[in-house]
């Protein structure tokens, strides 16, 4: 019976998915040759592939730029307190919102910036705020 689940597992994880895998490492290889991947570590190439998984908020919040706003306007002082008090979860989904990904680039937060702009709308209570992924834009109604 061992010998039978040994076979079975090696069938089912190994044998029935090499040509696949084979096409695929192949592919992958003519874009992204191996010799330019062995250079990083493996927790490096993670980085580099998904982007950061965690993040200082606080230097996010240091590197907007605004736009008919400054930093010391009440509905900016709002949005941030606001921002601070969500879980990590939360703030992640903001990022997805805003750029479409909840991962930055392995630069880091260091280099992202993103704007907050005041769309300018007759009755901003009746608005509700709406990104640009494209150009990293929060719109967001006084």
């Amino acid at each position: 019976r061992k010998e039978y689940v040994d076979l079975y597992v090696n069938y089912k994880f190994n044998k029935s998915v090499q040509k696949p895998f084979e096409d695929f490492m192949q592919g992958f290889l003519r874009g992204c040759p191996a010799r330019n991947w062995k250079m990083f570590s493996p927790e490096e190439l993670q980085v580099l592939l998904q982007g950061h998984p965690t993040f200082d908020w606080h230097l996010l919040e240091k590197n907007v730029i605004y736009a008919q706003y400054t930093k010391s306007d009440q509905t900016i002082r709002n949005f941030w307190t606001v921002f601070h008090e969500l879980p990590e979860e939360k703030k992640k989904m903001f990022l997805v919102f805003l750029s479409g990904s909840d991962r930055i680039s392995g630069y880091g937060l260091e280099p992202f910036r993103f704007r907050i702009a005041d769309p300018q709308k007759e009755n901003p209570d009746e608005r509700s705020p709406y990104a640009n992924t494209c150009s990293l834009t929060l719109f967001l109604p006084r």
